[in-house]
């Protein structure tokens, strides 16, 4: 089974809130105690975190499932429900996070950035929150709200110093097992390479203090084809492996059974990347002759080395290292990377149609606004209708054209709408005969019940 794994998916479940608790106190001699209904707590988050430590994907191949944990709910005597825990989900820097119908929301590029993939809910407040002159004693509270979830999909681009380039059967991976700790497969057929290699490359490496400067990260790319960044073969698979390398060290096959010449391999090398990404181009590259133990092209002049016998290795690295050292060098004057924290923005209020004369207010603020444990409760819908006029709720509503009559839809509750009085879709008399229909179309409701009104 492979360890090295460049795309995932996610499903990112937050903690839902605690209720809040509705509750009045209760103690000898003291009459009409008034209300003392604790919060409920927030659930916790679920974090993606850019950790240099991790370098694939793996642990989401078959476990995709990440839940935070839930708020507790409130009590009596004004005791607030603990919050639940944030999830930290650690995930290799370079991990890119799609939703699922393919929109890029996050590029984790830096060690320690962190995205919010799901927002715990919020708790409930308890019946002593809505405490007022006007109300002295609320007999309800509000609902924890239920936690974000969403399934995403996760891809790796590698971050190396050096990314080996050349086409299949090259010699790119006995030149990492040579100069790395690396042990790639190894095999005399085409792509026996079918995921990428890192290897740690030290030059004139010491005992102790060791040098940062004299080490670099080498990635062995699968190999690539005439076509590769048109997608032929597995082309896109490898290509964006090479979109953050610092350096490109590019392998050109000088034995008797390479597939065309030298200067041919290269052309078409770096045509296929500049079709990729035209700025790969830019980059700083070394150009290499492979395999020059069975070399018969004199023509060429570049570097030649053997990673069978060590012919130029030293040579190789020793040029490595001093690029890798002076792209480093030029990150670091023209930016500092600072840890970025990335939130979602929060969903607008908007107003749908979900069937005739049927309408949804969609939007977190509106499901919040509506979130009571009881929604028959008289109090409870003066203070939901208070908070979706605050909220412009009613003036969507006539913007989108709704009529007097029509049902609307915020969250768990359901209300007539009229325009002329908000409210009067929001009576208990309303609720009690959307009950009543309710029961009567299942049978459980009697003619005689039914007549009487009941």
């Amino acid at each position: 089974m492979s360890s090295f794994v460049d795309q995932a998916q996610l499903h990112a479940r937050a903690g839902d809130g605690g209720a809040g608790c509705v509750s009045f106190r209760r103690e000898a001699h003291v009459a009409k105690g008034g209300p003392d209904g604790g919060d409920g707590g927030r659930g916790g988050d679920v974090w993606l975190v850019a950790d240099h430590n991790q370098s694939s994907l793996l642990s989401f191949r078959d476990h995709p499932f990440r839940r935070a944990t839930d708020g507790q709910h409130g009590t009596s005597k004004r005791q607030h429900g603990s919050g639940g825990k944030d999830l930290i989900v650690s995930v290799p820097v370079g991990t890119m996070v799609f939703s699922a119908e393919g929109e890029l929301l996050v590029d984790l590029t830096g060690s320690g950035d962190r995205w919010r993939a799901a927002e715990g809910g919020l708790g409930g407040q308890g019946n002593n929150r809505f405490l007022s002159n006007n109300r002295r004693a609320p007999a309800f509270a509000e609902q924890g709200e239920h936690g974000e979830e969403a399934w995403f999909n996760l891809e790796l681009k590698l971050q190396a110093d050096v990314a080996l380039i050349g086409f299949p059967n090259v010699g790119k991976s006995t030149l990492i097992s040579r100069v790395s700790a690396a042990k790639p497969k190894i095999a005399d057929y085409p792509f026996t390479t079918l995921e990428p290699n890192l290897g740690v490359v030290r030059v004139g490496q010491r005992a102790a203090n060791r040098d940062a400067a004299s080490e670099f990260v080498m990635a062995d790319i699968p190999g690539l084809i005439e076509g590769a960044a048109e997608g032929k073969g597995l082309g896109h698979e490898f290509l964006r492996h090479v979109e953050r390398a610092r350096v490109l060290c590019v392998l050109l096959d000088l034995s008797p059974f390479a597939p065309q010449p030298a200067e041919e391999q290269l052309e078409i090398l770096l045509k296929e990347l500049g079709d990729y990404q035209p700025s790969l181009l830019l980059r700083p590259r070394v150009i290499v002759g492979s395999k020059g133990d069975l070399a018969e092209d004199p023509s060429f002049e570049g570097l030649v080395i053997s990673a069978v016998t060590g012919q130029g290795l030293e040579t190789l690295t020793g040029e490595l290292v001093q690029l890798v050292k002076a792209a480093r060098d030029e990150e670091a004057e023209n930016s500092a990377h600072e840890i970025v924290i990335h939130k979602p923005v929060i969903d607008e209020i908007h107003v749908i149609s979900v069937g005739h004369r049927e309408w949804s207010v969609e939007g977190r603020a509106a499901r919040r606004a509506a979130r009571f444990s009881d929604l028959t409760n008289d109090e409870a819908l003066a203070e939901i209708t208070k908070r979706l006029k605050s909220l412009g709720v009613d003036r969507m509503l006539m913007r989108a054209g709704v009529l007097d009559g029509d049902l609307v839809h915020v969250g768990e509750l359901s209300f007539e709408w009229w325009r002329d009085d908000m409210a009067s879709g929001l009576d208990r008399s309303h609720h009690r005969a959307t009950q009543r229909e309710r029961l009567a179309r299942s049978g459980k409701l009697g003619d005689e019940d039914e007549a009487n009104g009941q």
